[in-house]
């Protein structure tokens, strides 16, 4: 009976100092919640290089009138207008030039009535000389009075035309097709009165973004490269770079490209746009967007480690697309992290590894 004693005791014993050794798991483990994550992967991302500049017209075409002193008596098109090659545009006062055309004709029918009559009269006299009946001389004079009389009809006929020419340029027309993007003139104004263009044209409305790229990046700029332009509405448009200046700024260090956008009511002429150049895309270590939290010491991410435990590690953010941001620094690929930053963790807590729709490899 004594020894039945003893042994139950030195058994409870044993198992006394075996609970006390084992190491009970932690309570924030057990209470710990389940929480989205995703690895950091390896992904192409665009918009390698984004850039902003101004729209401007791809041609500018600058139409003033060729003539000084005339008052301006009808404009057929305003600002936003599409005009065809051609089209009058403004009409100027054409009542003193057409008297004077007036005038000039009639001076031109007389002189040629005068050479009508000099040639006729040098008709009848052709021979003469040589029969006596007139001296040489006589018959010289009259051809003479002739051809003089001719070079005076034909010198009024040419006034005729040079007034019937400066007549036609007292409209205005449109050298080109395309839209009217500036009207400077209004009625009653007088030609030759500035230096300031009357209308302005976007030569077949074209409209493309004069960007600024960095010098760092200017030597992945070719003409042909795609990019997407987004307006200051918040609208897209898809481009294309067209012109690639072969110089950098000395002072800003930047160059000059030129994207050909498409003809659209709201790409204007003056407006800001940004753009990203989606033909540059690289595989790069990314994480979604939401994963990165920010605050007063800069970006971050919530690690979740073998155990569960969450900690938090610096890093540095570089380009977006599709919802991505490209980790240049910080925890390398296949790293699983909290999926949304937003949650409420703090480093130490533990947290259930949740895929969600995207199960761990």
């Amino acid at each position: 009976m004594t020894t039945t004693r003893w042994g139950i005791a030195a058994v409870l014993a044993l198992s006394l100092a075996a609970c006390k050794g084992a190491a009970p798991p932690p309570p924030a483990a057990e209470a710990a919640r389940a929480v989205t994550v995703v690895r950091i992967e390896l992904k192409p991302i665009a918009g390698g290089i984004a850039t902003s500049g101004i729209l401007i017209p791809r041609n500018t075409v600058e139409i003033s009138p060729d003539l000084a002193g005339y008052r301006v008596a009808k404009l057929f098109v305003d600002e936003g207008d599409w005009v065809k090659a051609g089209q009058p545009l403004a009409q100027m006062d054409t009542s003193i030039l057409q008297s004077q055309l007036d005038q000039q004709i009639a001076l031109a029918k007389q002189a040629q009535a005068t050479a009508d009559q000099r040639n006729a009269e040098a008709a009848r006299v052709v021979g003469l000389d040589k029969s006596g009946v007139l001296a040489t001389e006589q018959v010289t004079d009259r051809h003479s009075a002739a051809v003089t009389a001719q070079a005076g009809a034909a010198a009024q006929v040419a006034a005729v035309n040079e007034l019937k020419t400066r007549l036609e340029h007292l409209t205005i027309r449109a050298p080109v097709a395309g839209q009217i993007i500036q009207r400077n003139v209004n009625l009653g104004d007088i030609s030759g009165g500035g230096t300031t263009a009357w209308f302005v044209m976007a030569d077949a409305g074209q409209v493309e973004l004069n960007a600024d790229v960095a010098e760092a990046d200017f030597d992945k700029m070719r003409p042909g490269l795609k990019a997407k332009v987004t307006l200051a509405n918040d609208a897209v448009a898809d481009g294309v770079v067209r012109l690639v200046s072969p110089r950098v700024d000395t002072q800003t260090r930047l160059g000059k490209v030129r994207i050909s956008l498409p003809v659209r009511p709201d790409i204007r002429a003056g407006g800001y746009a940004r753009a990203s150049f989606v033909d540059l895309t690289r595989s790069v270590p990314t994480l979604p967007e939401t994963a990165v939290r920010y605050d007063a010491n800069g970006a971050s991410v919530m690690v979740v480690g073998t155990d569960g435990k969450v900690s938090e590690t610096p890093v540095k953010t570089g380009d977006r697309g599709g919802g991505f941001v490209e980790l240049l620094s910080g925890p390398p690929p296949g790293t699983v992290v909290v999926a949304k930053a937003g949650a409420q963790l703090l480093p130490g807590d533990y947290v259930k590894p949740d895929w969600g729709q995207a199960p761990a490899q």
